[in-house]
């Protein structure tokens, strides 16, 4: 676990896990979702990975994933990022469909998010689709982040569709 930080729902935090590589981040997600649910029941806390837990005007609950490559690390980068925002694109609604049960309730356009049924990415933009840092732009290389997955998405799945479509399509 690499960081947490307090949300804007009554109660809501976050956490980091990572830098992991490949598959691997499903496998530490996993154990940190197990660990935080045992020490919610050690004091009496109810933990839930529901992607809107609770109706209201706030924010819902996502598991953004930075997702690269070596090559989107290295110099020139940033082209290989940009040719994976149209392959993204093109397949928006299978991964929409594959990012975590009930997501349609938390990807609504509004509190920090894109609508789930139009694809979109930009630089430094956090209501959009994928996200890509200022300082990957700036220097030519970085990373992607993808803010669509729910919170209750699975890692390993969610893993092996960036890595589809962005390294074998």
């Amino acid at each position: 676990i690499g960081g947490l930080n307090a949300q804007p729902m009554p109660g809501q935090w976050s956490f980091k896990v990572g830098p992991c590589q490949g598959i691997e981040l499903g496998d530490h997600l996993s154990m940190a979702r197990f660990m935080l649910n045992r020490v919610g029941e050690y004091f009496g806390c109810v933990v839930s990975f529901d992607p809107k837990p609770i109706p209201g005007d706030w924010n819902g609950a996502g598991c953004h994933t930075a997702f690269s490559t070596k090559p989107m690390r290295a110099p020139g980068g940033y082209n290989m990022i940009r040719q994976c925002m149209v392959k993204l694109e093109r397949r928006h609604l299978e991964h929409i469909n594959a990012y975590g049960e009930g997501n349609e309730r938390r990807l609504t356009g509004m509190h920090e998010t894109a609508h789930i049924d139009t694809f979109s990415w930009g630089v430094g933009n956090t209501l959009a689709h994928i996200r890509v840092p200022r300082t990957t732009e700036m220097q030519g290389f970085g990373y992607l982040e993808d803010r669509r997955p729910a919170s209750n998405m699975d890692p390993y799945i969610v893993t092996s569709m960036l890595f589809k479509t962005c390294c074998l399509d």
